[in-house]
């Protein structure tokens, strides 16, 4: 059977994957290690949908489409959310390929077109399951609502991602390790996940026919939106046949307005990943007797004390139509200066996961942590809190410090003497911010 070697992807295969329009014979491979890494190798062709996507929409309503504030955050969240791939293995095929070693009890052929359809629809149907549940179980939600936070709709937000949730969802998937060999599941696993890149767009309106059995932009914003007749519904991945089996389908009708129904209103990366957690032990503390306690963990985001499991969906803070996402003003210098921050550590962590095998375990901690921190800094920019300076003060100084000593790279060589300019006018310019707050704090003093 015809394959490429490990890792490699050309571009009419990352073109094709981000549809699922990858043919059994060119994806088909005996083990798992010859698995190429889809997802780390769409980068290219994310950034070229998105790209595309803020083109085609400006040409028809003269407005940018992606907000840096939160376009960055979501981006920041998709790293994040990728980050422990550096050090482990996918925990979902990590699982999969423990308990096919010790307990599959038929062996399909790898190479068989049939199996490879099956796996198709077995991990599409264990991601509905997956999904439902996120959304169904408030411990899960904690996670899943990441993805949720984003007040827009548009190609990025499909790149907000938790970097917890993959904690639970391996579970769903150890039914076909029974008789689905690891390498097959590996590539569906990724694909799955692909496809639903572009499905998170307001461009495509309506797909005709294919509205019936797949799952489209138009299910997946009625999916994302905070309307009462949205809320728990359309939960497909690639397919939408499950949500129209099992009770879950609506069709999109009002206008869709998206994100929590309670929103966040942060674009600090942390606390857009973590900040559920704490809410959930203060309710967790704060509710009566064992019962009461497992109920908020095990039950739905919205159930209460004389409430159904899920909750009621009534109590939901209605929708008008008119709301408008959070957008504070903050200056276009900051904008330019927060974009080409980004695109710096976004060469970083592609280095990273490129060069990662040569590395050294402490080498790869220390990058990881220099991304980390740059994230987290730059959310604290957009929100123009009053540390924000001497975190990157530090920062910038920190970048300095690596790039010196090699650990880090510029994104094109040729820039390599404007960077490390930049970079250091920026350590400049916040260390003055510092002197400046400082002393203005003595003066009130």
């Amino acid at each position: 059977m015809a394959q490429l070697e490990s890792g490699d992807v050309t571009f009419s295969q990352g073109t094709r994957m981000l549809f699922y329009l990858m043919t059994p014979n060119e994806t088909s491979f005996s083990d798992v290690d010859s698995v190429p890494r889809y997802v780390q190798k769409a980068t290219p062709f994310f950034i070229g949908l998105v790209l595309l996507e803020v083109f085609v929409s400006w040409l028809k309503t003269g407005e940018l489409l992606v907000k840096i504030n939160d376009g960055t955050t979501s981006l920041s969240a998709g790293m994040i959310s990728r980050l422990p791939h550096v050090f482990v293995r996918s925990l979902e095929v990590s699982s999969y390929i423990y308990v096919w070693n010790n307990y599959h009890i038929l062996e399909l052929p790898w190479d068989s077109a049939w199996t490879w359809w099956l796996a198709f629809l077995g991990v599409d149907f264990g991601y509905y399951w997956v999904h439902r549940c996120c959304h169904e179980l408030n411990i899960l939600w904690a996670a899943h609502q990441v993805h949720h936070s984003s007040e827009y709709y548009n190609l990025t937000t499909a790149l907000r991602q938790s970097v917890t949730q993959q904690c639970a969802s391996w579970v769903f998937y150890l039914p076909m390790a029974l008789v689905v060999p690891p390498s097959v599941f590996a590539v569906h696993i990724q694909f799955n996940l692909l496809y639903q890149f572009w499905i998170h767009t307001e461009i495509i309106r309506d797909l005709g026919p294919l509205e019936w059995i797949l799952n489209t932009p138009s299910h997946h914003r009625v999916h994302h939106g905070r309307n009462l007749y949205c809320i728990d519904r359309n939960y497909g991945g690639t397919l939408i046949i499950w949500d129209r089996l099992f009770g879950t389908f609506t069709p999109e009708g009002d206008k869709v307005v998206y994100g929590l129904t309670r929103p966040i209103n942060t674009f600090d990366i942390l606390s857009v990943q973590f900040h559920y957690y704490s809410y959930l032990w203060e309710q967790f503390l704060k509710a009566d007797g064992i019962g009461h306690k497992l109920s908020i963990i095990f039950k739905g985001p919205s159930w209460a004390p004389g409430k159904p499991r899920l909750g009621d969906h009534a109590e939901v803070p209605i929708v008008t139509g008119e709301e408008v996402p959070h957008n504070p003003y903050w200056s276009l210098g900051l904008q330019v200066y927060v974009h080409i921050q980004f695109l710096l550590v976004l060469g970083v962590y592609n280095d990273l996961f490129a060069t990662q095998y040569p590395l050294s375990q402490m080498t790869i901690l220390l990058i990881t942590g220099y991304i980390l921190l740059t994230l987290t800094s730059l959310g604290y920019i957009i929100e123009q809190r009053p540390n924000a300076a001497v975190w990157e003060a530090l920062r910038c100084l920190i970048m300095m410090a690596l790039y010196r000593f090699g650990y880090v790279g510029p994104v094109v060589s040729q820039l390599a003497l404007a960077t490390e300019v930049f970079v250091s006018l920026s350590a400049l310019y916040w260390g003055m911010q510092c002197f400046t707050q400082l002393t203005s704090k003595e003066k009130h003093h």
